[in-house]
């Protein structure tokens, strides 16, 4: 077993280079925010692991996200927006590969349209929006759940982009968080689903021109779904011929090519 967990925040980086308004909040990048945020934030569920974390951009070569990268990383946090096109369609075969073998996935704020949630749903992902520098409300519906470990009742940003239902996705397996906003919009912002071996984890918050990524609860948020998403299992894909485990019994019958099954007296 693993002494530590290994976590790529991967983000598109295009924003905080392009928007000086964007830069002042995060000047090395919403990915550098949230990684020195989970190098600091323990898990607090009983068994927590440390963490290894590493970032990964666009820019960079296979998207910094090469297959030994992959081999290696026990859980992907992934923000993306305006370049959700430019990623390589040979990289999302690459996480999905990793996801449905165990690696964690965790989606975060317009990552809703990305190639790789997408792909891993199946389904358009979309929603309603509204940019008005609006007070998003995140109640915790399931206090028990350990992504809401250390959470009140509720928290608050002071000013959040609304995102609005419906949020065409499946039925997730669990809803951990439900926000309501400002403008009177409500939003199942944190929730959780398995694919294949790996489970996947969606949280709403997180627009790049407001300081969400500062925020304690919303750092406490993040490193508590690290532990989550933190494999169980590696399980590399195969679909092998299998032989019996017993011995097989000769049947006094034969199937023509049509199937049907006639005894040896049969025409």
């Amino acid at each position: 077993m693993k002494s530590k967990i290994s976590v790529i925040v991967w983000n598109e980086f295009e924003h905080e280079l392009q928007n000086p308004a964007i830069a002042a909040i995060y000047p090395d990048g919403m990915h550098a925010t949230i990684a020195a945020a989970l190098r600091e934030t323990p898990g607090l569920n009983p068994g927590a692991l440390p963490l290894d974390v590493s970032t990964a951009t666009l820019d960079q070569p296979e998207h910094g996200l090469s297959e030994e990268r992959l081999a290696g990383c026990d859980v992907l946090i992934w923000w993306g927006h305006k370049a959700h096109g430019k990623v390589a369609d040979a990289i999302v075969d690459r996480v999905q590969k990793r996801v449905l073998e165990g690696m964690g996935l965790i989606v975060l704020h317009s990552g809703h349209f990305s190639k790789i949630f997408r792909r891993m749903l199946g389904t358009n992902c979309s929603l309603k929006w509204r940019e008005a520098d609006e007070k998003e409300r995140i109640w915790v519906i399931e206090p028990s759940h350990p992504i809401a470990a250390g959470l009140g009742e509720y928290f608050e940003l002071p000013y959040e982009e609304m995102y609005g239902e419906r949020f065409d996705v499946p039925q997730p397996d669990e809803t951990v968080f439900i926000s309501w906003f400002e403008g009177g919009e409500v939003f199942r912002s944190g929730l959780c689903w398995q694919r294949g071996h790996g489970r996947i984890f969606y949280f709403r918050p997180g627009h790049e021109a407001y300081p969400t990524y500062h925020d304690k609860n919303v750092q406490r948020v993040l490193a508590n779904a690290v532990q989550w998403a933190n494999p169980r299992v590696q399980i590399v894909d195969v679909c092998p011929m299998s032989p019996p485990l017993e011995t097989l019994s000769k049947k006094d019958m034969t199937f023509t090519k049509a199937g049907v099954v006639q005894g040896k007296g049969d025409i």
